[in-house]
């Protein structure tokens, strides 16, 4: 018997890459697609997918709040969360509103089908990527261990500079600005500069007048 998917993204190509790598699959099949909050919960209720894959942010609404009222409605229901914004706060976000999977949308397709088949399997246990990580963020009091340099590109990325005005100011190549911000952000929990900003700033690892806006 294949697995019953239902996709819940508000951009077309999105859908149609993910409806075509469950095809590819051949363990699913596609039973319905939405844009939004409001076609997404006529469908559960319509097609009864065995997973919905689902976007955090959709035009009317929260995906979180969906994933939530969904888990109460059918515990057994997979649920795969999808977000442009990979940081910590999203992934406990996605944990905390009975997610089954949290996956971030440039992770490669293939990644999304691999959760839908966990969430199909085991829709109350939670996973993701980062999770052990996350985790060890979420515990450890004295907040993320910066490497001298990623300290020097938190301070520039900080002032508001960009990756090839850092790499100038820096003697580094961009590539190499740019896989310092990656492993930065990772420490952060952040999917992008102002994440990790905001988390530099609670954490005390910035001052509010390091910042500029």
């Amino acid at each position: 018997m294949s697995i019953t998917v239902l996709i819940v993204d508000d951009h077309d190509l999105i859908r149609q890459g993910l409806r075509r790598a469950f095809e590819r699959d051949g363990e699913f099949e596609v039973v319905g697609e939405a844009a939004t909050v409001a076609d997404a919960q006529r469908l559960i209720t319509l097609v009864t997918p065995q997973v919905v894959i689902l976007d955090v942010r959709l035009p009317d609404g929260s995906g979180a709040d969906l994933a939530r009222s969904a888990r109460l409605e059918d515990p057994e229901l997979g649920i795969v969360m999808l977000t442009m914004y990979a940081g910590d706060e999203q992934l406990f976000d996605a944990l905390d509103a009975g997610a089954s999977a949290f996956v971030p949308k440039n992770a490669p397709a293939d990644d999304v089908v691999a959760a839908a088949r966990h969430a199909a399997a085991s829709p109350r246990a939670f996973t993701a990527s980062d999770l052990s990580e996350a985790m060890k963020r979420r515990m450890s009091p004295s907040g993320p261990q910066l490497s001298p340099r990623e300290r020097e590109v938190l301070d520039l990325l900080a002032e508001g500079l960009g990756v090839a005005q850092i790499s100038k100011q820096l003697y580094i190549s961009e590539s190499t600005t740019k896989t310092h911000i990656s492993k930065l952000y990772d420490k952060l929990g952040a999917g992008n500069r102002a994440q990790a900003l905001m988390t530099a700033l609670r954490l005390g690892l910035l001052k509010q007048g390091d910042v500029t806006s």
